[in-house]
């Protein structure tokens, strides 16, 4: 992945509540996938991102993304799951999964998603201290670790910014200010941080106008859009149910539906039959 942003083109990585998901990304011709944290509540636990998953159920969520796709997966890994012991075993497990980078946010635990209110700050030289341990707790070709601001909503875009080059000087490969939602905020971010960095696209607030190509310009390393493959699929699945529940058949949503062999393909049937042809 350090190759890949070492030539200065945009990098998108859309979000992935699950290894299926994440299989379709990469089959829409994506580089890379987002493990984002508040799909993968969502499609494991069917509750909001607010700081309900440990580290195993994060780690053991990474690790399948990564046995299902060969683009590099970049993870969300909350707070680290505790004090710089968990912050150690947290880039430890990380790396065990086959994640290509990380990223650490500074909020107070129970952490809860960037877009939501009531967002708590641990003090900025605390955040340093423990985004050093992850840089130098970090095994030996693990994964890039990207020092994450809440800052942007709880305190505002000087307090945000501020913090983002003070993570920089911590030694993080990326820095990536969250809980943005105006385009304003991301001009903010590109005119006042240098360096490699990362900004998330949520649907739903006014950066959707911004295209990747825009974002590249303005100095973005990676792109995320963290919630549009899970909020298309929530989408199509209540109004496939509903269908059903009207109708009594699901005949009048086959135009919309992936076929069977499409779907067999995705999943990768045709390995495992080879494999009993060849075996069984």
């Amino acid at each position: 992945m350090s190759a890949r942003l070492a030539t200065g083109r945009i990098l998108a990585a859309p979000g992935a509540p699950d290894a299926l998901a994440a299989r379709l990304v990469q089959a829409a011709g994506f580089e890379a996938v987002y493990m984002t944290g508040f799909g993968a509540t969502a499609s494991r636990l069917g509750m909001p991102d607010i700081g309900l998953l440990t580290q195993t159920e994060m780690t053991t969520h990474a690790r399948d993304m990564a046995r299902a796709v060969s683009i590099p997966i970049i993870a969300d890994a909350d707070t680290g799951y505790g004090g710089p012991a968990n912050i150690a075993r947290t880039m430890e497990e990380y790396a065990q999964a086959g994640v290509a980078a990380i990223h650490l946010e500074d909020q107070v635990a129970p952490k809860r998603c960037g877009q939501l209110a009531g967002i708590r700050l641990i003090p900025a030289e605390e955040a340093v201290r423990r985004l050093q341990c992850a840089v130098a707790s970090r095994p030996a070709g693990g994964p890039l670790v990207i020092g994450r601001t809440d800052a942007m909503p709880a305190a505002g875009p000087e307090e945000a910014i501020r913090r983002a080059k003070l993570y920089q000087d911590a030694g993080v490969d990326l820095v990536f200010v969250d809980g943005i939602k105006r385009i304003a905020e991301v001009e903010a971010v590109a005119r006042h941080v240098e360096g490699p960095k990362v900004v998330s696209i949520v649907d739903g607030n006014e950066t959707v106008a911004l295209k990747a190509a825009d974002l590249e310009q303005m100095g973005f390393s990676v792109v995320f859009y963290a919630v549009t493959a899970l909020f298309a699929a929530a989408r199509a699945m209540a109004d496939a149910l509903t269908v059903l529940k009207r109708d009594g058949t699901p005949a009048a949503t086959a135009p919309a539906l992936m076929t069977y062999a499409d779907f067999s393909a995705l999943v990768d049937l045709p390995h495992f039959q080879d494999l009993d042809h060849r075996f069984g």
